[in-house]
């Protein structure tokens, strides 16, 4: 708002025949001055704000890729499923989602434009909302032990997407459950995995998963697809890559594409 011209007879009229006149008037200048002080301080935070959050070239996954030590793969997966699809194309028709919060990758895929999905939980459930309740009673979300065969016929899917359920397997169950997830997948394998060091467990993971996760490093992994006679698609990995690239997205998880 702004201010009308002061007269400057009367402020040195005032100034006189006030004793703290001139101390007065400064203090009047300091309590004018703070309300633009706050405004301008106000308006570079919300700049700052806007070009490291929603604006300037950034998006929702590379906010929730910060999260860093806090964040599931399965939260990360949900939020790059557009660029999952950049990536994919066609092949990302008939997809099933293998790990927790199952429900919610699930809804979040069926959103995307010729695009059907299929879940399977690995862990009990215990509080789920209506939509989750509707999914599992549909048999579209199933609650199974990853640990043996899966329900599903060979090559059932385009796309099997792994998120948050292998970090918990020893190799003994690894060695079956990788195998099972190549067998019902057509086209391709997706694993999101933790970094060792980044993810941490969240309170309570151990008694519900039955172990602590076993966070590997990336070579370990290669070395083990290679064994399991899984290979890297570096044709999608390339076009995974400039995806993420145009998004700003930054992984905070370990995401292998493989062929299945």
């Amino acid at each position: 708002m702004s201010r009308r011209p002061v007269n400057p007879a009367r402020r040195f009229a005032d100034g006189a025949s006030t004793p703290f006149g001139g101390s007065l008037h400064h203090k009047s200048r300091s309590s004018s001055l703070l309300p633009i002080g706050l405004v301008v301080v106000g308006a570079l935070l919300f700049i700052g704000y806007y070009y490291s959050g929603s604006g300037g070239g950034s998006n929702d996954a590379e906010v929730v890729s910060k999260l860093e030590g806090e964040l599931s793969c399965t939260s990360e997966l949900r939020s790059i499923i557009p660029i999952l699809k950049k990536a994919y194309g066609d092949t990302m028709h008939k997809v099933l989602h293998v790990g927790p919060d199952s429900c919610s990758v699930v809804t979040a895929l069926l959103k995307e434009e010729d695009t059907e999905a299929w879940g399977v939980e690995p862990y009990d459930i215990e509080e789920v909302d209506a939509p989750c309740k509707s999914l599992i009673r549909k048999g579209v979300v199933r609650v199974a032990d990853i640990k043996f065969p899966l329900p599903y016929r060979p090559k059932s899917f385009n796309l099997v997407i792994a998120s948050d359920a292998l970090d918990y397997l020893s190799p003994k169950y690894l060695n079956k459950t990788l195998p099972e997830l190549a067998r019902v997948a057509s086209d391709g394998l997706i694993i999101f995995a933790g970094y060792p060091g980044k993810q941490k467990a969240k309170a309570g993971e151990q008694s519900k998963f039955g172990r602590p996760a076993k966070l590997r490093s990336s070579s370990w992994w290669i070395r083990y697809f290679v064994q399991t006679g899984l290979e890297e698609n570096e044709s999608i990995i390339k076009k995974f890559e400039q995806a993420a690239e145009k998004k700003g997205f930054k992984p905070s998880c370990q995401i292998f594409h493989l062929s299945s």
